[in-house]
This record gives C-alpha cells, structure tokens and sequence, in this order.
C-alpha cells in the first residue's frame, strides 16, 4: 500500500506537470480532446479508488469513488450545485460516470483542490469508505490537495452533455510522461531515472491489479456459466411443467364443458319445477285468501259477540251492585225489626205483668173478667200476628 501511494504520488505529480507546460503553450484554456487533461482525470480516479472499501449488495460487489464525493454537499454547502447538476443528467447511469462528471465540474469551478481538502479534513467521514492505508487516509492525500492547487490558474471548457462517461476505460497513457522524461535536460538526468524507475512500479503494480481484477472476472464468469447451466435446466423443467399445465387445462376445459352441460340441464329441469311450484303456490295463495276472508268474518262476528257479553257483563255489575245495596238495606232493616222485636217482647213482658194484675183483680171484679177475657183475646190475636209477621220477616 505504501508503494501505490508512492507511484500514485509520483503520477498526480508528473500528470499536472505536464498539464500545465501544454496548457501554458496552448493559452491556459482547454477543452475536454485534451490528451493531457483525460489523463490527469484518469490518475485522480486511481488516486480516489486507491483503498476503496468493496461494497457487497445482491447484484454483486460495487467499487465507485462517487460515494466520498457525495459527502462534500454535505460538508461544504456551496457544492451542492454540482451535486444537482450530476444528478440532473439524464445519459449518466453508473456511479463512476457521476463521479468523472463531478470532478469535470469540480474542475471547471476551480475548486477540485477545495473540495478534496474538505474531504482530507474529516478524515472520520471518510473511514466509511477507504481503508486505513488509503491514499485519502494519510500524508500524500494532502500532498496532492497542494498539487492540486497550481491548477486553479487553467481555464477548462468541458462538455458533459454527448459523453460517454460511464464506459470510458481509466487507462494511463505512459508515453506522454515517457516523452516528457526524455526532453528534459542533462542536469537533471537523475530524477528522470527515478521517474521511469517510479512509472515503471507503478505499472508492474497495476499489471498485477489487473491480474487479480481478471481472476476476479474469470471466477465471475465461471459462476455465471454455473448460474446459466441451472438456469437452462430450470428453464427445461419449467418447459415440461408447461407442458403438463396445458394437459390439465385441456383435461379442466373437458371438465368445464361437461359440467356446464350438466348445470344447463339441471337449470332447465329447476326452470320447469320452479313453473310447477309457483302454480300450486298460486293455488295455495287463493285458498288461502279465501281463507283469510272467512277467518276475517269470523273474527268480526266474535267481536261483535264479545261486545254485546261486554254489556251484558257490565250490566249485571250494575244489578250485582245494585243486589248488594239492596242486601244492605235488607240487613239494616232486619237489625230495625229486631229492635221491634225487643221492644214487642219487652211489651209482651209487660202484657203479662198485666195480665198478673188483672188475674189478681178477677177475683175483686168478675164483672168486668169477660171484657178483659176478650181483650186478652185480641191481645193474643195481635201477639200471634206479630210472631207470624217476626217469622216471615226471619225468613225474608
């Protein structure tokens, strides 16, 4: 890892180093057919994929350098219009194109140094993605922030809109930096040495990437030729599962029309006992109209019956009412009688008090025995009237 932040270094130096001496030549204004600009590119995006984190997900493993870009909207709010423009381009569908679009524009603002020192400057934030010995971790990342400083004096004219930003192969291109080496003067032969020896590592070092990135590949390849192998056999299973479902649709659609005849037959047969049913209950229903008529005459006759046993019950209330008054009445003037009787016997006693007396003055008065004989006569006559009169008055 130390090597590659090395050769890395070495490379962002010698990319802007000759960028800058073409661009001084050309009038600091360049475009996007630029050599040495593509390849300036081309080394930064090395220099941002240097220990990146591999994300795993179910589509497969997933390497951009897009990811720490995203968060500079969040750290330095005035990127956020390079964030919706790279957004808001339609052509761009991976994330490593979003990122070359976004350090195109980072570029044109003259803010790519800015923006990485940002980034260099929480380092905290950026652990999520790179690992510890990343180019972005350590000392080199702010070497090549300073780097990128000088190129705050180009003027960069890049069109987005027509570039085939995703599918761009990030290949460097050796022979401007060899060409480079080889006109430089004598004096400074050694440090010439030390470049090609530095070019030279650095492309063994990414010959070896590209080793493993192509055993990578190849282990790819062999599970998806594993996958296509299963999925041809699945895809012949499910051919013959096809063609069973259809013999069992064709046998169900048999089935369907048998049981559709059946079912129009028994409607048909239900059509002619509903007919029949709904006869008889017309039938039915008259009968039972005049039914309801006769038990409706009846019931009247019994209300007008039970009015008439209404008065009659209510009358013989009134003579029962009447009865009971007359019934006291008779007790009172049976208790009035029974006075009368008392005072009769009372009388009766005295009657025969008299009678003593008048016993006793028979012998002093003969003479006057056949009047008071008579007299008793009449008094008993009287007595005897009155105790026929007591004994119909008992029995009333």
């Amino acid at each position: 890892m130390m090597e590659e932040r090395a050769n890395l270094m070495h490379m962002m130096k010698l990319s802007i180093k000759v960028l800058l001496q073409s661009a001084l030549s050309l009038g600091r204004s360049l475009d996007a057919d630029h050599a040495p600009l593509q390849q300036f590119f081309v080394v930064m995006e090395h220099c941002l994929k240097h220990g990146l984190k591999v994300k795993k997900s179910f589509i497969g493993q997933n390497k951009s350098f897009f990811g720490p870009l995203e968060l500079v909207e969040k750290l330095c709010p005035e990127a956020s219009d390079i964030a919706t423009s790279v957004k808001n381009l339609p052509e761009l569908k991976t994330a490593v194109g979003r990122g070359r679009a976004w350090l195109y524009l980072a570029l044109m603002q003259k803010k790519l140094a800015d923006y990485l020192k940002v980034l260099i400057d929480n380092k905290h934030l950026l652990s999520e993605f790179y690992e510890p010995e990343a180019l972005m971790m350590e000392e080199e990342g702010t070497v090549i922030v300073g780097l990128l400083v000088g190129l705050n004096v180009l003027d960069a004219n890049l069109c987005l809109k027509g570039e085939d930003l995703d599918s761009q192969v990030g290949v460097i291109d050796f022979s401007l930096y060899l060409k480079d080496v080889q006109d430089l003067n004598g004096g400074k032969e050694h440090e010439r040495i030390t470049d090609v020896l530095d070019q030279k590592n650095y492309v063994e070092e990414l010959n070896r990437h590209l080793s493993c990135t192509v055993g990578d590949l190849q282990a790819k390849i062999d599970g998806l030729e594993k996958t296509n192998s299963k999925l041809q056999e699945e895809l012949s299973a499910a051919a013959g599962r096809i063609c069973s479902l259809q013999e069992e649709q064709h046998q169900l659609r048999e089935q369907n029309e048998l049981i559709r005849e059946r079912s129009e037959k028994s409607v048909e047969i239900t059509k002619q006992d509903t007919k029949v049913e709904l006869e008889t209950y017309k039938q039915t229903r008259q009968g039972l109209d005049e039914m309801y008529s006769d038990v409706w005459k009846q019931l009247k006759e019994e209300k007008r019956v039970r009015l008439e046993l209404e008065k009659e019950l209510e009358l013989q209330i009134g003579m029962k009412t009447e009865m009971e008054i007359a019934m006291k009445l008779l007790e009172k003037d049976t208790h009035e009688k029974q006075d009368t009787l008392v005072a009769l016997r009372q009388q009766l006693e005295e009657v025969k008090a008299i009678n003593l007396q008048m016993f006793h003055k028979v012998q002093n008065a003969e003479s006057n025995l056949q009047q008071k004989n008579e007299a008793i006569t009449s008094f008993e006559e009287k007595t005897n009237q009155v105790m026929s009169s007591m004994k119909q008055m008992e029995e009333r």
